[in-house]
């Protein structure tokens, strides 16, 4: 067995979804899911198959992101995974939908952080063991970072009052 990092490219403020599900029901369902929740919502998504063709599967609205998810999925090539980018939204605008899908397993990270996924690969194929979501935790928050997590919730419309 081998062991890779994968690192997700992508731009610096785009959110993506990576997730583990078990069949190829999984690239409507999400778009589904997606239009439904949110449909403001611009996304691509990247759905990898584990057996027969295995291809990268796609959906999406947008161009761009289709491409970047296709292009991120075809650099993991792990069994049954997908990559959803997204803009106008956040993860947490759609995450419990996605999360409440049939075929959905896992999900990895939601996230805009710079990602790399360690890869395992062996004679049969590849799987994500994991991800390394963003940088080192660099220290314990203050009362001064309280307030300014506080404030920032409050001003994007997360919290009230």
């Amino acid at each position: 067995m081998e062991l890779s990092v994968v690192k997700i490219e992508k731009p610096e403020a785009t959110n993506f979804i990576l997730g583990q599900s078990h069949f190829i029901k999984t690239v409507e369902d999400i778009h589904e899911a997606v239009v439904q929740t949110n449909p403001q919502m611009k996304f691509g998504l990247g759905f990898c198959e584990s057996s027969g063709p295995a291809l990268v599967r796609w959906t999406g609205n947008d161009a761009a992101l289709i491409e970047l998810a296709k292009k991120n999925a075809l650099a993991l090539s792990c069994g049954h995974c997908f990559i959803l980018f997204m803009e106008n939204g956040f993860p947490v605008n759609i995450l419990n939908t996605i999360k409440n899908i049939p075929e959905v397993c896992h999900i990895y990270c939601a996230t805009a952080n710079p990602v790399e996924v360690i890869v395992a690969e062996s004679d049969q194929g590849r799987g994500i063991l994991g991800v390394i979501d963003g940088m080192k935790t660099k220290g314990i928050e203050t009362e001064a970072d309280i307030k300014t997590r506080k404030e920032f919730l409050r001003t994007i419309g997360y919290k009230l009052g």
